[in-house]
């Protein structure tokens, strides 16, 4: 028995050998940029000084800096700007998540029920594109477009139809309209909208051919077969979006934010770029960034739970 069973686990290395061998390249890429940085999480409890480290473990090292506890957790807590960083940052992502992640499924849905094949291929090529984009040329692209006294919008259409300019750029509103909610859905949601059409291209064509026979018209078909169908995914992007809650990314803010609506443009993200990279203090940018994956993850956890309370397939 034990020799049947070394053949048979012999046999199974020399046919799926270049499988692993595949995973070794990106097993090494999680391990070095994932895994190994977070050793550094202990500067959150600790006294780091950049200035006086020494290797891990020798003097002044890493591991040797004065342990302080939740110091740096309080002291975040108490500045006058974290919280407001924090709210920003909440109510960015939640403007995201309610006008921005039902876009790609509308998308998906409607390009799915086209019949011109050309003009779908071509349709989504150029809903692609801006998910290449680096957001510094995208910023650029937007100031020059919407900037109130030298932007495109203004100077070309606004301002010669006798119209008072609009501040897309300086009023808060406007602001958090244009610049945040649709230049955001307009950047990824070509990108998204992939997974949507995968998910759609899954489903069975006899359920569409019975609904046809049923009498169900396009509208109906697509609210009892395309919407039931790609539930499953929805359920999983929902949940990852969900999971990212406080996390939010540091260009995007950064690059369009300006003096007229930091009060609304300056998210943790910049926070921690200001207080923690700017003035050296590693140890309170740590302290930040593990507050921020907590409470994502309390996010995860329940959003998760709340799936399979309903019936849905979770994450696990």
């Amino acid at each position: 028995m034990p020799f049947t069973k070394n053949r048979k686990a012999s046999g199974y290395v020399k046919r799926t050998w270049m499988l692993y061998a595949m995973l070794l390249l990106p097993a090494a890429w999680f391990l070095v940029f994932r895994y190994t940085p977070m050793l550094y999480l202990w500067m959150a409890f600790s006294d780091f000084n950049v200035f006086r480290t020494d290797g891990l473990f020798g003097a002044g090292g890493l591991f040797s800096n004065p342990w302080v506890g939740f110091d740096h957790f309080r002291t975040a807590f108490n500045q006058h700007d974290f919280w407001p960083a924090f709210r920003n940052t909440l109510m960015l992502n939640v403007l995201d998540l309610v006008f921005g992640f039902p876009a790609p499924i509308i998308l998906a849905i409607l390009l799915s029920e086209l019949k011109f094949k050309l003009f779908k291929k071509f349709t989504q090529t150029v809903l692609y594109m801006p998910h290449f984009l680096a957001r510094v040329v995208v910023s650029g692209l937007v100031v020059q477009r919407f900037a109130t006294n030298m932007g495109l919008i203004n100077d070309r259409i606004i301002a010669p139809l006798g119209f008072d300019r609009i501040p897309f750029m300086t009023e808060i509103l406007m602001w958090i309209i244009f610049m945040w909610v649709m230049m955001g859905i307009w950047k990824s949601v070509g990108w998204s909208t992939i997974i949507y059409l995968a998910s759609i291209a899954g489903i069975n064509q006899e359920l569409y051919e019975a609904a046809e026979v049923d009498g169900a018209n396009r509208f109906r078909r697509i609210i009892h077969v395309t919407l039931p169908g790609m539930l499953p995914t929805i359920i999983i992007l929902l949940i990852l979006n969900i999971g990212g809650m406080i996390g939010i990314e540091f260009d995007r803010p950064f690059l369009l934010a300006n003096a007229s609506v930091r009060e609304v443009a300056d998210v943790l993200s910049v926070y921690v770029f200001r207080r923690g990279i700017l003035t050296f203090q590693y140890s309170l940018a740590t302290a930040v960034s593990i507050f921020q994956s907590s409470i994502n993850i309390v996010l995860l956890v329940s959003a998760n739970l709340l799936a399979r309370r309903t019936g849905q397939r979770g994450l696990w």
